[in-house]
């Protein structure tokens, strides 16, 4: 008996859980809403972002830094952008 495939949004919703409960409540909201438009490579580059510390991910979410990386910046400002929908 084969085990079912893994289910890569749920693995990353188990990621978005964090230290912060900021970052839990941003991340899971960002995860629900754009997982199914989100393409393969910018799935890859959220579950690399859920590598940061939470203090560092939090900045680039507040806009108080931003990453090197420019795709990594296209994606925190999706997920800061994100929010203003929500309030």
């Amino acid at each position: 008996m084969s085990e079912p495939a893994p289910d890569p949004k749920a693995n990353l919703r188990w990621r978005c859980r964090r230290g912060m409960r900021e970052l839990d409540t941003v991340l899971e909201a960002f995860l629900e809403a754009s997982f199914e438009t989100l393409d393969d490579d910018d799935k890859l580059r959220f579950a690399a972002i859920l590598d940061l510390p939470d203090p560092e991910l939090y900045s680039y979410i507040l806009g108080r830094a931003e990453p090197a990386d420019r795709e990594h910046v296209r994606l925190i400002r999706g997920i800061r952008n994100s929010l203003k929908f929500r309030r």
